[in-house]
C-alpha cells in the first residue's frame, strides 16, 4: 500500500448501512474515515426504537441475500458470526388472503405439498418459475453489481447477456403469469415482493421476478436483536478500524470548488476537508439541501421534484402484555387488493379496505421484550407525501382502522385492551425525518430510474463526490444499499490504486 494513499480522508454523510458499509470497506483497506450523522445514534432507517423494555426496528425487517452481509464484512476482515446472530426463518413468512393461507418455504417439498393442498395443478408452474427465474438472477446480478459511471458499462457484455431477460414492457405481475397463469392469488404471493421497492405489482418491471427467487433460493432471515444490530455490529467493526463516528453531527452543505467537492461544513459551523466525500443522506433531501443553490442541472430541485418516487408507510409499533400466536412474519392483503392498490399509487388516497404486515419477532427472539410480553411491528402501505391527505386529521382515524382490522383479520381480537406503548409513524413523520415525499422507498424502480438510469454511485454531476443508499444504484432494500457502499469504497479504492479483494468484481 503506498503511503501517501493511507492518509487520504473519506467523509461519509449518514450513517446509515450504506454509509456504514463504504466506511468499514475503506478503513479496512487504510484510508482515513470520517462519519457525520444528524442522529444521536447510527443506523438511520435502519435504526432501532427503544421504549421501556421493548425494541423495534425502525424500517428493515425482513434480511434476504445475506451473503452480500457475509461478503462485506469478510471484505473487512471480519467474520460476520462474531458480530451477528442470524437466524433462518422457516417458514419464511404467511401470505394470507380471505380464504387461502400460504406459507412459503425454501424447502421444496413442502412449498409443493401446500400449492397441492390450496392452489392444485401448479406444481410444474413452481418448478419453472425457479428454474427460469434462477437464470435471470445469474444473468442480472453482474449488473446490479456495476456502477454504471459510463454508457460504455450499460452497453456491456454483462447487460447484452441479461437484456433477453428484463422482460422488458412487461410487469412484474404479468410475468408471473407465465408460470401461474390466472390464478390471481398465487401470483401475488409471489409478486407482494414488489411493495419492497415501494411499487405496485402491475407498474413494477418484470425483471423484478428475482425477487421472489431470491427468497426461495437463499431464505429469509432474522438477526437476534433486530435488524438494527446491523448498524451496530458494522459501527463496532468502524471503531475497530479507526473510524470516527461523529454522532448528532448535522452536515449543512458540501463544500465546492468549482465541480469538485472538497469536504462538508457542519450545522454547527466547523468546516472538515475530505479528498472523497460519501453521501449516504436520502437522495432527494441532499440534492437539495445539502448541495449550494443552482449548482446542479440534471438533479436541480425541480427535476428532483418531478422524479417517481415510491409509496410511504403508515407504521404502528406496539408493545403488548401478551404474545400472539402469529407468524415472525405475516401478511394480510386486502379483499379487494387491486383496488388497494390503486387507492395507494394512482388515487393517491386511504384505502378503507386496507393490506397490513406484522412482525411479531418476540417469537423468534424474546430479548426484545420484557418476558411474557411483545414488540410488534406493523406497517399499512399508503400514498407518499404528493397526496393531499392530512395526517394531523387522519392518523388517529386511520389507527383505529388498522387496529380494527388487526383484531379482525389477524386474531388478535383482545389487542387494544394489551397495548402498553405505541409509537406511530405517518408518511409526515418519514418526511421529517429529511425524507423526500416521505417516500420510505425512495425514488420508485421504473424502468427509467434503474441500473444506467438511476442515480450513480460516482455521481455524475460532482467530482470526487460518491453516492450510497436507497436512491442511488442498484436501489432500495438491505442487500442492494449493502451492494451500492460497496461499489462506492470499490471505486475510490481503485481511483487511488489501493488493492483489495473484493466478490463484487464489476467495479
Amino acid at each position: 500500500m503506498k503511503k501517501d494513499t493511507m492518509q487520504k480522508h473519506i467523509i461519509i454523510v449518514g450513517a446509515g448501512p450504506g454509509g456504514l458499509t463504504a466506511a468499514m470497506l475503506l478503513a479496512a483497506r487504510g484510508f482515513k474515515v470520517t462519519v457525520f450523522e444528524k442522529d444521536p445514534h447510527i443506523g438511520g432507517r435502519n435504526a432501532a426504537i427503544v421504549r421501556n423494555g421493548y425494541k423495534f426496528d425502525t424500517g428493515p425487517t425482513f434480511l434476504m441475500m445475506k451473503f452480500i452481509l457475509d461478503e462485506v464484512f469478510e471484505e473487512a476482515g471480519r467474520q460476520i458470526d462474531a458480530y451477528l446472530k442470524c437466524v433462518k426463518l422457516e417458514p419464511m413468512y404467511r401470505l394470507q388472503f380471505e380464504d387461502v393461507r400460504l406459507e412459503p418455504t425454501t424447502d421444496r417439498d413442502t412449498m409443493l405439498q401446500q400449492l397441492d393442498s390450496h392452489f392444485p395443478g401448479n406444481r410444474a408452474g413452481y418448478d419453472k418459475f425457479m428454474r427460469v427465474e434462477k437464470e435471470r438472477f445469474h444473468r442480472m446480478y453482474p449488473c446490479l453489481q456495476k456502477d454504471y459511471a459510463s454508457a460504455k458499462q450499460y452497453l456491456s457484455k454483462d447487460m447484452l447477456r441479461a437484456l433477453p431477460k428484463l422482460s422488458i414492457g412487461r410487469s412484474l405481475f404479468s410475468v408471473l403469469g407465465d408460470y401461474f397463469g390466472d390464478n390471481e392469488k398465487l401470483k401475488l404471493s409471489f409478486t407482494f415482493q414488489s411493495k419492497y421497492l415501494g411499487m405496485s405489482a402491475w407498474d413494477c418491471p418484470g425483471a423484478f421476478a428475482i425477487l421472489p427467487y431470491v427468497e426461495h433460493a437463499f431464505g429469509v432471515y432474522h438477526v437476534m436483536g433486530g435488524l438494527s444490530e446491523i448498524s451496530e455490529a458494522m459501527a463496532r467493526v468502524c471503531r475497530e478500524l479507526g473510524v470516527s463516528l461523529r454522532l448528532a453531527t448535522p452536515v449543512r452543505q458540501l463544500l465546492l470548488e468549482g465541480r469538485a467537492v472538497r469536504g462538508v461544513e457542519l450545522a454547527g459551523g466547523e468546516r472538515v476537508l475530505a479528498d472523497e466525500t460519501v453521501l449516504n443522506a436520502d437522495f432527494g433531501y441532499a440534492m437539495k439541501n445539502l448541495v449550494p443553490p443552482g449548482v446542479l442541472k440534471k438533479y436541480s430541485p425541480e427535476n428532483v421534484d418531478a422524479r417517481a418516487y415510491s409509496c410511504s408507510t403508515f407504521m404502528l409499533y406496539l408493545g403488548l402484555d401478551k404474545i400472539y400466536d402469529l407468524p415472525h412474519h405475516a401478511i394480510f392483503f386486502a379483499s379487494d387488493y387491486r383496488r388497494n392498490i390503486s387507492d395507494i399509487f394512482q388515487a393517491k388516497v386511504l384505502s378503507g379496505d386496507i393490506s397490513f404486515y406484522v412482525r411479531n419477532a418476540s417469537l423468534t427472539d424474546p430479548a426484545l421484550a420484557p418476558p411474557g410480553h411483545s414488540a410488534v411491528y406493523v406497517l399499512v402501505p399508503v400514498p407518499n407525501r404528493t397526496a393531499q391527505i392530512d395526517w394531523a386529521k387522519e392518523t388517529a382515524v386511520f389507527r383505529d382502522r388498522v387496529v380494527t382490522a388487526m383484531e379482525k383479520r389477524a386474531g388478535m381480537s383482545d389487542l387494544r385492551q394489551h397495548i402498553r406503548e405505541e409509537i406511530v409513524f405517518t408518511p409526515q413523520t418519514w418526511q421529517e425525518m429529511n425524507i423526500q415525499h416521505g417516500a420510505t422507498f425512495n425514488l420508485a424502480h421504473s424502468l427509467g430510474q434503474m441500473l444506467y438510469f438511476r442515480p450513480r454511485n460516482r455521481f455524475e454531476e460532482l467530482d470526487n463526490c460518491y453516492l450510497v443508499g436507497s436512491g442511488t444504484h442498484p436501489g432500495s432494500g438491505l442487500p442492494t444499499i449493502y451492494e451500492s457502499g460497496r461499489i462506492a469504497a470499490n471505486l475510490i479504492s481503485r481511483r487511488y490504486g489501493i488493492p483489495f479483494v473484493s466478490k463484487n468484481t464489476q467495479v
